[in-house]
């Protein structure tokens, strides 16, 4: 055997492929990264050396002298062509050799390495994974031994929700113990520079934890992508020992932060059936002309958890990586408030420059979009205001379905216009903060809507309050103990009724919610309004704010900031004339949808009018276009109704991990905590799982609880619906083989090997919760 037949790391490429655990070693080395010294064994060599021929055994150890030291500790470990691949890991199916002298010793070593190839599990796993059988070389990777102080593994993102934080993982002495020995390890979760999860009792130094955490960062880096490492310290230096690719990342993590700014509160089955093609298609649309062609759809944007409205971030972040900006600055958008001096900022990369003649094309296409958006807000209240007029009870229910579609696309216009205004006005308004800045004044002292007060119902109602006050107060008491139907009466109050009456015309459209038409509207409650004028005071506001004539500027300063602050009032009333338009048209869909309850009603299909609130639109579309007798949706509305009053009494949590989110329940006696490591949720019958023994009592669609698990173990996760262990980490057996079995895992549960035979469990791998439920039951995949 020639001694080229050991090939030391780091070597070209051009030599061959040695498998993935050889290859991403050999790249660490080249980027300068530590690893032990190492060589490979190729697949010819080793089995050669299998084959027992004395001679080639002899060739062999001579090829190691002069590159091994005899006096030194050797690791033999797998190289496989198809270990550590994008499919399956191959987790805990081929031998590793640990501690082996060198010399002769390791030949009988790298033949374990061999024949681990043709283990009995091989087959069982491959075609439980439906992988294919040939095709796979054996190499084997000679290592110098570090002697473990501790060891570990770390994660360049959280794989479970594929945020932007570093896990990390560790145990005492080799980190065999965290694949196969089934312990639970010390973890350290990292977020920008701050740990969000470090333990109390950990013996490791926190300068070597942020050691792995700043390599791991460096190492995810120069790679370009998501990894996840072993590493390993012996009491002086730090080595990486193994890197894969982390390849679960597209995963649903869902947000309320700016949703519940924008659309806030519980929302009825209509509201969001109607909202989500309307508002989100308009923001489709702007996207499409500012990145092109692209597959996102309106509903991919937006999700209803516990019947209230969370944006998809991770829909937002293939928009942002679209645009060159990072995909982790998104979490930004989630409302993360964690500081530290790694967290990301809205840099933009390389493909935004790329971006830049499209981007340029879409900012030649908004010159003059003021005008547009001027004769399009003019143009649309004349509309709405007809439509406000019209006779929907001499329409069909047909032609009530067709007018609200036509409906619905000019609202979806003004949508746009209700996206694109503000985001511009926005911008002039920063220029002109900097102006400002510039000329040594504090923006916040100047008001812009002093020069402006048309749209802002809130400053008519101060006139009205003073109109009110001029009543007398036999006139006052009348209204406080009658209400407006007092108006008519009063003889004195003719100024104070024309004025009310021209502001439920200009405002009455407004409600609680803008973007919920199931909300009554002003008009139609005008006592709301008086309510709002009699008890109001009126404080001045804090601060003394000043118009652009007040500014304490030279006449040249003055003449010069002119245009930009003309630009920024221009587009601050264009917001507010846009708003006024989009919250008008977008409520004419409530008298619309009320007439078709009113007709449902009557046809004996819900109980009251505004039970139709409680249907979606295609279901609405589905009673009035079927040629059989609709059937009664009394009990439907019942059970959404129940549905909301119980989502109304759940705290929404900020962010949710997966598209089932687990409901919280007020005993929490009936919780289990650990570690999430396989992502879903599933709710089954437990099967106390204590060893081998005990295969034949595992049905499918059981919940499989385990003190450990082994190797070996590998056939029950394939009837397995999910898994709870008492002891391991993201990297232990469990974890691994439940990730590629697509099934939920939580690890590191104590006591959960003590739970009643047959309990309902519902397993929530994305947040580490074990939920023990009353009775046995049949299993339940959500």
């Amino acid at each position: 055997m020639k001694s080229t037949n050991l090939v030391q790391l780091p070597y070209r490429e051009g030599l061959g492929y040695f498998g993935n655990k050889a290859s991403s070693l050999n790249w660490l080395l080249k980027k300068g990264f530590p690893i032990p010294a190492s060589w490979i064994v190729p697949a010819g060599a080793l089995r050669q050396l299998a084959g027992g021929e004395l001679r080639e055994q002899e060739a062999f150890l001579s090829s190691l002298e002069g590159l091994l030291d005899p006096a030194r500790r050797y690791a033999v470990r797998s190289s496989a062509t198809l270990e550590d691949g994008p499919n399956a890991s191959y987790a805990g199916q081929f031998q590793s050799v640990l501690d082996v002298p060198g010399g002769k010793d390791l030949l009988e070593a790298l033949k374990q390495v061999w024949m681990g190839a043709a283990g009995p599990g091989i087959e069982t796993y491959q075609n439980s994974h439906h992988l294919l059988a040939h095709g796979m070389e054996m190499n084997a990777l000679i290592q110098e031994m570090v002697q473990p102080r501790f060891s570990g593994v770390a994660f360049s993102i959280n794989p479970l929700t594929g945020l932007d934080e570093i896990v990390v993982e560790a145990v005492e002495g080799s980190g065999e113990a965290l694949v196969q020995d089934g312990r639970t390890p010390w973890r350290w979760v990292r977020k920008w520079g701050s740990y969000l999860e470090e333990p109390a009792d950990a013996p490791l130094d926190p300068n070597l934890i942020d050691a792995v955490c700043q390599g791991t960062a460096a190492i995810a880096s120069a790679a370009g992508k998501p990894i996840d490492l072993e590493w390993v310290y012996d009491g002086e230096s730090l080595f990486w020992v193994q890197m894969r690719d982390v390849t679960a990342r597209d995963i649903p993590v869902y947000s309320n932060h700016i949703s519940r700014e924008v659309f806030p509160g519980l929302i009825k089955p209509l509201i969001w059936s109607v909202n989500v093609p309307l508002v989100n298609g308009a923001w489709v649309r702007l996207l499409t002309e500012m990145i092109g062609p692209n597959e996102i759809q309106p509903e991919d944007l937006s999700k209803s958890f516990l019947n209230r409205a969370y944006f998809n971030m991770g829909t937002i972040g293939r928009i942002m990586e679209l645009m060159g900006f990072p995909r982790e600055s998104l979490e930004l958008l989630m409302g993360l408030e964690i500081e530290g001096a790694e967290k990301p900022s809205f840099k933009p990369g390389p493909k935004t420059f790329r971006l830049l003649p499209r981007m340029a094309w879409f900012a030649l296409s908004k010159l003059g979009f003021g005008r547009r958006a001027n004769r399009h807000a003019r143009s649309a209240r004349r509309q709405y205001q007809e439509t406000l007029t019209l006779d929907l009870t001499g329409l069909s229910e047909e032609g009530i379905l067709a007018h609200i579609e036509e409906h619905f696309q000019i609202v979806q216009e003004t949508a746009y216009f209700n996206i694109v205004t503000p985001l511009m006005a926005q911008l002039f308004n920063l220029l002109l903060d900097r102006r400002l800045e510039k000329l040594g004044l504090d923006p916040r002292e100047t008001d812009l809507s002093i020069e402006n007060q048309e749209f802002d119902p809130y400053r008519h109602l101060q006139d009205l309050y003073q109109l009110y006050q001029g009543l007398s107060m036999d006139d006052r008491q009348s209204l406080e103990q009658q209400g407006a139907a007092a108006l008519e009466e009063l003889q004195d109050a003719g100024a104070f009724r024309a004025g009310l009456a021209a502001f439920l015309a200009r405002f009455g459209h407004l409600s609680d919610s803008g973007n919920d038409f199931s909300r009554v509207p002003w008009r139609e409650k005008p006592e709301l309004v008086l309510e709002m004028i009699r008890h109001h005071n009126w404080p001045e506001r804090d601060g003394v704010r000043v118009g652009f004539s007040d500014l304490e500027i030279s006449p040249f300063q003055r003449w010069r900031l002119a245009p930009t602050y003309r630009r920024a009032v221009r587009f601050q009333n264009l917001r507010e004339g846009i708003g006024t338009a989009y919250t008008l048209g977008y409520g004419l869909f409530r008298e619309a949808f009320l007439e078709l309850g009113s007709r449902f009603q009557k046809r004996g299909l819900v109980d009251a009018v505004e039970d139709i609130m409680y249907l979606s639109r295609d279901e609405i579309e589905e009673i009035i276009t079927t040629v059989r007798e609709p059937t009664p949706q009394a009990q439907l509305v019942w059970e959404r109704k129940a549905e909301l009053e119980r989502s109304g009494e759940i705290l929404p949590p900020p962010m949710i991990i997966g598209d089932t989110p687990i409901l919280p329940s007020e005993d929490e006696s009936d919780l289990l905590k650990g570690t999430p490591t396989s992502r879903g949720s599933f709710t089954g019958p437990a099967r106390i799982v204590m060893g081998l023994d005990d295969m034949g009592r595992v049905r499918p669609g059981d919940v499989l609880v385990v003190p450990y698990s082994d190797v070996s173990w590998t056939p029950l996760f394939a009837k397995a619906g999910a898994v709870v262990s008492e002891a391991g980490g993201i990297l232990s057996h469990s974890s691994i083989i439940a990730r590629e079995y697509g099934i939920p895992a939580v690890v590191a549960v104590p006591g959960a090997c003590r739970l009643k035979e047959g309990t309902s469990l519902t397993v929530d791998g994305n947040n580490g919760q074990v939920w023990i439920g009353p009775g046995s039951v049949e299993s339940q995949k959500s």
